[in-house]
């Protein structure tokens, strides 16, 4: 990478249009004026200084921030296929040094993962449809099972990784697979790389996420009396190697957080759903207290005193 502003080109890496480039003649009439904007990227500048950290999970795991990019200059009545890929920003393998609060160089990368694209839901459609909204990648998914067959990115853990975005054009000429590579191109922005882990390292990229993320709100209160109304407010359970995996209702019905059941519909609360998904590999144990059998049980939000990233001395 080569750091530029990509929302303005495409990444030089691949043979795609480039700003004000050679390479831009080589682009379809369809492609050549393809322009992206990522979106939220204040809030990406502000993960990326504190070195963004990203969960990968068995079972697989979305992102947050989320990756959302607004397109422009696309024919309105021609066809595209968006899809996202990852790939390695260099071939180490990292760890976290908690006495200095950052990440060192802990040897040579390992195997790469298969790669893999993840294409857009609504692939392929026009671009008037792509244009007229903000284009979400909310349902992509990273996980670190290299035998997954759900689809999911795979990614290794302690790596760091680039995401990259593809528009393709769906040219309907029939021997179109010759100029396959004046039909595509790809953009990517530094801001968005991360660091894949199983559990969050840096404790203020968690107190960021918490602070910034809508669905987390319920950790952000300190107020005591938040409960007062509930008298059996829901719980999280924590198996003993402490991930959380299901939360129990008031009927006492026991609910899984990452169950594919029609649960996930019925009676699921999409807050506690999702504060269940953020602390899943969590290594703070704040709130939480041992059980017989290794296992642990985390305390309703209210009693969890976590201060908001905002509310840190020094914070900028």
């Amino acid at each position: 990478m080569n750091g530029l502003q990509l929302s303005q080109s495409c990444d030089l890496s691949l043979p795609c249009c480039a700003d004000e480039g050679s390479l831009s003649s080589t682009k379809c009439p369809q492609i050549s004026g393809v322009r992206v904007q990522l979106e939220m990227q204040a809030l990406w500048q502000q993960f990326d200084q504190l070195g963004t950290e990203m969960i990968v999970t068995k079972a697989g795991r979305r992102m947050f921030p989320t990756f959302q990019v607004q397109i422009s200059g696309m024919d309105p009545s021609a066809e595209y296929v968006l899809l996202m890929d990852f790939i390695p920003v260099d071939s180490k393998r990292y760890r976290y040094a908690f006495h200095s609060s950052s990440w060192l160089v802990a040897g040579r990368a390992d195997v790469a993962a298969p790669s893999r694209m993840h294409f857009h839901p609504d692939s392929p459609a026009r671009g008037a449809q792509w244009m007229k909204q903000t284009v979400s990648f909310d349902s992509l998914k990273l996980t670190n099972n290299l035998l997954d067959d759900n689809g999911h990115m795979i990614l290794n853990s302690m790596h760091r990784y680039q995401p990259r975005f593809h528009v393709v054009y769906v040219d309907p000429a029939p021997n179109s697979h010759l100029n396959a590579y004046k039909n595509f191109c790809s953009f990517s922005f530094p801001e968005t790389r991360f660091m894949a882990v199983t559990a969050y390292q840096n404790h203020r990229i968690t107190q960021l996420k918490i602070a910034s993320n809508p669905f987390a709100k319920g950790f952000r209160t300190t107020d005591p009396q938040a409960w007062a109304g509930n008298p059996s407010p829901l719980a999280v359970w924590c198996p003993p190697e402490g991930r959380a995996e299901s939360q129990i209702d008031k009927s006492g019905e026991q609910i899984n957080c990452e169950s594919k059941t029609s649960t996930r519909q019925e009676g699921l609360d999409p807050l506690m759903m999702e504060q269940c998904e953020l602390f899943h590999h969590s290594k703070d144990s704040i709130g939480r207290t041992e059980r017989k059998g290794g296992s642990s049980f985390l305390a309703p939000a209210s009693c969890l005193h976590l201060p908001s990233f905002w509310d840190r001395a020094g914070s900028s």
